[in-house]
C-alpha cells in the first residue's frame, strides 16, 4: 500500500509540493539514488563486501522511484510515527525507519543539484556577498522548534529555552523576496539569537559593510559590534526610572519600527515556509545524531525549490 494522491491539492498537503513539483524532483532523485547506488556497489566490490548488483534480490515495500520519494515528502509532512509510517507503506516499524534513513541523504542530494539548498556556512565577507548575487538587503532571524527533553542534566539545561520546554535553534538569513539565503547550524534552546549570530559571523570581519541588513530586538548590540551604514533595529522602549519617567517611544520612533516590521515580516513568512513541514513543528523526536541539523536543511531546500520551480 502506498499513497493515493487524488488532485494537486491532496499532493501538497500530503507531501508539500505540487504535482508537477513532484515530477521534477522525482526525475532528478531517481538520477540521484542511481548515482548513489553504483557508487556504493564500486566501493564495495572493490572492498570486497559487496557481490550483488543494485537492483538484484527481493523487491521491497518501496519499488519504484515514485514510492521512495512519496515515503520520504510524506514523513517531512506529517511527520508520523515509524508504526503509522509503517502501516500506511505496508512495512515493520524497524523496516519504515531503515528506509527513511536510507533514503534521506539522496533527497539532500538531490536538493543540492538543483541547487536550492542554502549555503550552512560562510568562511568569508565575499563569500556572503557572492551568495546574494546582486541582491543588497538581507533578512536576520531566528527560527526556534520543539526538541524532546533529554535525560542528561546538562543537556536539559542546554536545550531548556526558558518557555517551559526544551527547544533547537537556527539563524535563518532571507531575501526580499523569502529566499533562504543562509542557514545557520543547529543550536540548543538556551543559546542567545545574538550569541549565535556571533559565533557564525564573527564581528571581526566586515560581513555587513556593503549590505542593508534588517533584525529584531534580539540582536540588541549589534550596532555597536559590527561594521555597516545601513543595520537596522527596531528601537527598544525605555525602562522607567526617576531620570526618565516616559517609558513610551515618540511617533516617529513608532513609525520605524512599524516600517521595519512591515519589511521584516517577510523573513518570518520564510520561516512559516520551512514549518509547513510538520517535522519541524511537532516535538522532535528521532535520536539518529545530526538528523535534527539535516531536517530543517532538507526542509529550507525545499521552500527554496517551492519558491523557484
Amino acid at each position: 500500500m502506498s499513497l493515493q494522491i487524488r488532485d494537486d491539492r491532496h499532493m501538497r498537503a500530503l507531501t508539500g509540493v505540487s504535482e508537477t513539483q513532484f515530477e521534477i524532483l522525482l526525475e532528478v532523485f531517481f538520477m540521484t539514488y542511481t548515482k548513489m547506488q553504483w557508487q556504493a556497489y564500486q566501493d564495495g566490490s572493490a572492498a570486497g563486501v559487496r557481490q550483488r548488483r543494485p537492483g538484484g534480490g527481493r523487491k521491497g515495500a518501496l519499488p519504484t522511484m515514485r514510492d521512495k520519494l512519496l515515503f520520504l515528502l510524506y514523513y517531512f509532512k506529517v511527520y508520523p510515527t515509524f508504526d503509522v509510517l509503517g502501516t500506511q507503506f505496508n512495512m515493520a516499524r524497524s523496516k519504515a525507519n531503515e528506509n527513511l534513513y536510507k533514503l534521506v541523504p539522496v533527497l539532500y542530494q538531490t536538493l543540492v543539484h538543483l541547487e536550492v539548498m542554502p549555503p550552512r556556512e560562510f568562511a568569508t565577507p565575499d563569500d556572503l556577498l557572492e551568495a546574494l548575487a546582486g541582491m543588497d538587503t538581507i533578512l536576520i532571524d531566528v527560527t526556534e522548534r520543539s526538541y524532546r527533553r533529554p535525560q542528561d542534566n546538562q543537556e536539559q539545561r542546554e536545550h531548556y529555552s526558558g518557555k517551559k520546554r526544551h527547544t533547537l535553534k537556527n539563524t535563518v538569513i532571507t531575501a526580499l523576496n523569502k529566499t533562504i539565503l543562509f542557514l545557520g547550524r543547529t543550536f540548543a534552546g538556551h543559546v542567545h539569537d545574538y550569541t549565535m549570530l556571533k559565533e557564525e559571523f564573527p564581528p571581526e570581519q566586515a560581513w555587513f559593510e556593503f549590505m542593508a541588513v534588517l533584525v529584531d530586538l534580539g540582536y540588541q548590540g549589534i550596532l555597536a559590534d559590527y561594521v555597516g551604514e545601513e543595520i537596522h533595529i527596531p528601537h527598544k522602549k525605555p525602562r522607567k526610572s526617576k531620570k526618565n519617567p516616559v517609558t513610551t517611544l515618540s511617533t516617529e520612533q513608532k513609525a520605524d519600527n512599524k516600517a521595519l516590521s512591515q519589511i521584516r515580516i517577510l523573513v518570518e513568512n520564510a520561516i512559516c515556509g520551512l514549518k509547513r513541514y510538520n517535522i519541524l513543528v511537532h516535538r522532535f523526536r528521532n535520536h539518529r545524531k545530526s538528523f535534527e541539523d539535516d531536517v530543517i536543511g532538507i526542509a529550507a531546500g525545499l521552500w527554496n525549490f517551492n519558491l523557484n520551480y
